[in-house]
């Protein structure tokens, strides 16, 4: 058992301040009370054994009192959730190819990162049970969320992502790199990482599928979606070109698989077929909950009071 406020013990030795008080002598003088009238009183005046326990009475409560400010709890632990055991990564290319609006959501024209986002946040939501995190790569590469069994806060991540925030080239390699020093020691089962780019890559130093081939050493495996039309259009630039041959290699050499997307519905078909995926049987980590006590001694101590003020009537009868 614990005490969430233990410092509230502090108050117990209160009442004992009254003891270091001064007496306080009456402002009046004494009252004479006839012979007949003084004689009732004694009658009806309590023992020193009924005060002694009245005292007594009122100490237990302030100790019960303070004992349930104090906060007694003990921890319990809950059973343990149905888990997949698996660990999937997305890694999010938000390059500033990216904003080229070349796909159709529900009728209207949206940029690739809008459609990835619209689709991808829905996948991750229905990854209950799975531990995902979000990389997120443009001249660089960081973690936007860690992996987690919240999928709902990972949605909600890739939902509020955004062009620019890690520069506007495409380092495949180093989200790549970064996605697997993530997963690379944990126990899982199943580790994947989830390559979404529409790009080459043009800004890392290392090779993307030597990357992958040391994801593959690790048991890690890698699926890529290569997104956008297959070659540049009206704006003639080269960074606007899907690399699907390295895209392929890639998935090819940590045992996965590339998916080619040019529409939405593309997309979520391949979101669709990568949620089939066959989850491997795991617990998720206990959960653990307070059982709050307090209740009890605050409880025993209005208990006490309730009957000293019950007794007070029968005691002048």
């Amino acid at each position: 058992m614990t005490l969430a406020a233990p410092l509230a013990l502090l108050l117990l030795p209160l009442p004992l301040l009254a003891l270091l008080l001064p007496p306080r002598r009456p402002r009046w003088g004494a009252v004479t009370l006839p012979p007949a009238i003084l004689a009732q009183t004694r009658i009806a005046g309590t023992g020193r054994a009924t005060r002694h326990l009245g005292l007594a009475g009122l100490v237990l409560s302030w100790i019960l009192t303070v004992l349930a400010l104090s906060g007694p709890r003990i921890v319990t632990t809950l059973d343990t959730l149905p888990a997949t055991g698996r660990d999937i990564v997305l890694v999010l290319d938000l390059s500033g190819s990216m904003e080229r609006e070349d796909f159709d959501l529900d009728g209207h024209r949206v940029s690739r990162l809008a459609a990835v986002q619209s689709v991808a946040a829905r996948f991750v939501r229905g990854r209950a049970g799975d531990r995902v995190g979000l990389v997120v790569f443009g001249d660089r590469a960081f973690v936007a969320a860690a992996p987690t069994h919240d999928v709902a806060a990972v949605a909600h991540v890739v939902e509020t992502s955004v062009i620019g925030v890690s520069g506007k080239a495409t380092a495949i390699a180093d989200g790549l790199g970064l996605a697997i020093r993530r997963l690379r020691d944990r126990p899982a089962a199943s580790r994947v990482i989830i390559l979404l780019s529409d790009g080459r890559d043009t800004s890392g130093v290392v090779d993307p599928v030597a990357a992958a081939r040391k994801a593959d050493e690790l048991g890690i495996r890698i699926h890529t979606i290569a997104l956008g039309p297959d070659k540049a259009q009206s704006s003639g630039r080269d960074d606007d070109v899907v690399d699907s041959a390295t895209l392929g290699q890639i998935a090819t050499a940590a045992g996965g698989e590339m998916f080619r997307v040019r529409t939405t519905d593309d997309l979520r078909a391949v979101t669709a077929a990568i949620d089939r995926l066959e989850p491997s049987a795991a617990a998720a980590p206990p959960m653990l909950a307070w059982r709050e006590l307090w209740i009890w001694p605050a409880g025993a101590a209005f208990l006490i009071l309730a009957a000293l003020l019950c007794a007070r009537p029968e005691q002048a009868a």
